[in-house]
């Protein structure tokens, strides 16, 4: 099959960020139109400090950036006229301050007029929704509130009796925060129905949605927050001892301190790696195959002791192996997994993912860096994999070649045997012509787009997740380009 990978905060529309809108449903009847089965997603959690999809508040909650507000309006929350400030913010590039100061406040404001109205049924039975997701939704949604009252601040620095999950849920404050407690769980009602809907536009189109869930945690999160002994934390201070990462690589010299706690895997062992498979459970009933990003820290992670300036000296530490694998396949034993196996990658490594029989992934971008031995290169893989020409990480495929060096561009004219006039439509054509029984393409190289539209820069903590497309562009790839991508997907068995 094909599919392409585009993030919904990437969708073209006037509130400021891309929604689960009508402008979703347009992007579904183009992947239908172009013989695509799969959209491919980052993490849909609720975004932080550096909005980053692979940072989030909570591991189970949805992002409330991505509610569309004109369905409240339809429903009688919002006026039209209120959402006019979200108008203005812009629609070349998303704005997160900006949508931090406009679009709370509506959210708050259309579940305060939820409330006046009787908690009307608006997407089906509220009081349902809270129970059935109460496992995590009560945690996340104090959480949210304690964060709100102590003025965002890390959950580490709030008072004694909040920053202790075990006091804080019988405390007074909760009683104090009721409405704002309301309020978040309101947010998550609102998200996860409208991607209800989006979910079964998807499904009545022939389309599967492909999520994707970082191995690690943000260490800011209600799932810390609320399981802080299942976390390499220092019991007092509830900082953590040591943080993830990697070690220099082709992305940074200085590798990359990503700053996540680390599980203390022995304990998750304990019970069965509960915790996780309700996280997997949850993903499963978003998506219909969920890509596990950072697969190479099952096997082994770079420790790196807390604090630290940069990743470098770190450690590797062994991981829960395959033991994990067995837990969740007895649990799961149709589910579809998609293991992100890039970076360093030992002997051992390769070794699990072989053993837990996932597909692992190749990128075209690595492929020409080297010799024929390369083994990202077309005639290297296995039909057991997905092949990308980039992912959110990378530049787009324009933009890699303007920058690559002679040799690699050398490499890439004569192995395609292109010009390299139009390198993003050559890795396209390599992608779906390769054996690997998945190709997803970024939506920037189908719009034939440079590094302009980089949705990511690993290690540069500012001016990621940005990018959205515009209607028009949308427009102009209806007439020659779809057909030829359908054609594309009819002539390689896609």
């Amino acid at each position: 099959a094909a599919g392409v990978l585009l993030h919904p905060t990437a969708l073209p529309g006037d509130q400021g960020i891309g929604t689960l809108d009508a402008h979703a449903d347009r992007f579904l009847d183009l992947l239908q139109a172009a013989g695509a089965k799969y959209w491919q997603l980052c993490p849909l959690g609720p975004t932080g400090h550096g909005d980053s999809p692979y940072q989030c508040f909570s591991a189970f909650a949805g992002n409330p950036y991505l509610i569309d507000l004109h369905e409240f309006v339809r429903h009688g929350l919002l006026e039209e006229s209120e959402l006019v400030p979200l108008n203005q913010a812009g629609s070349e590039r998303v704005d997160y301050g900006a949508l931090y100061q406009l679009k709370w406040p509506l959210l708050f404001k259309a579940h305060s007029r939820y409330q006046r109205a009787g908690e009307p049924a608006l997407y089906g039975n509220w009081g349902e929704f809270v129970r059935q997701n109460a496992s995590w939704l009560d945690a996340y949604a104090y959480f949210r509130a304690l964060k709100d009252h102590f003025g965002g601040r890390p959950w580490w620095e709030w008072p004694a009796d909040s920053r202790n999950f075990g006091q804080a849920i019988g405390g007074p404050l909760r009683q104090d925060l009721a409405t704002a407690i309301a309020a978040h769980k309101f947010t998550q009602y609102a998200f996860f129905s409208q991607w209800s809907r989006l979910k079964a536009g998807a499904v009545r189109r022939g389309i599967g949605i492909i999520g994707d869930i970082p191995i690690f945690v943000a260490a800011d999160s209600a799932d810390v927050w609320a399981n802080p002994g299942m976390f390499e934390l220092d019991p007092q201070t509830f900082l953590p001892i040591a943080v993830a990462g990697v070690p220099p690589d082709y992305f940074s010299a200085d590798g990359q301190l990503w700053g996540n706690p680390l599980y203390i895997w022995p304990r998750h062992a304990a019970d069965n790696y509960a915790w996780w498979q309700a996280r997997l459970r949850a993903s499963f009933e978003l998506y219909d195959v969920v890509r596990i990003d950072h697969f190479r820290g099952f096997d082994a992670y770079w420790r790196i002791p807390f604090p630290a300036k940069n990743a470098r000296a770190g450690a590797w530490t062994p991981g829960p192996g395959l033991d994990f694998f067995r837990s969740m396949q007895a649990a799961f034993p149709d589910a579809k997994i998609i293991a992100e196996d890039l970076g360093v990658l030992t002997p051992s490594v390769t070794r699990l993912r072989a053993d837990t029989g996932l597909p692992g992934m190749a990128i075209l971008q690595f492929a020409f860096g080297s010799d024929a031995k390369n083994l990202y290169l077309p005639h290297n893989l296995v039909p057991n994999s997905v092949i990308y020409p980039g992912t959110h990480d990378n530049d787009t495929s324009l933009g890699w070649y303007a920058t690559a060096s002679e040799s690699e561009r050398d490499f890439v004219r004569r192995y395609l045997r292109v010009s390299g006039r139009e390198a993003g439509w050559d890795f396209i054509r390599a992608s779906y012509g390769a054996v690997s029984r998945l190709a997803v393409i970024p939506m920037q190289d189908i719009f034939s787009l440079g590094s302009e539209a980089r949705f990511n820069s690993p290690g540069q903590p500012a001016g990621n997740w940005r990018w959205r497309y515009q209607p028009s562009q949308l427009d102009e790839l209806m007439g020659r380009t779809v057909p030829y991508l359908r054609e594309l997907a009819a002539l390689t068995g896609r």
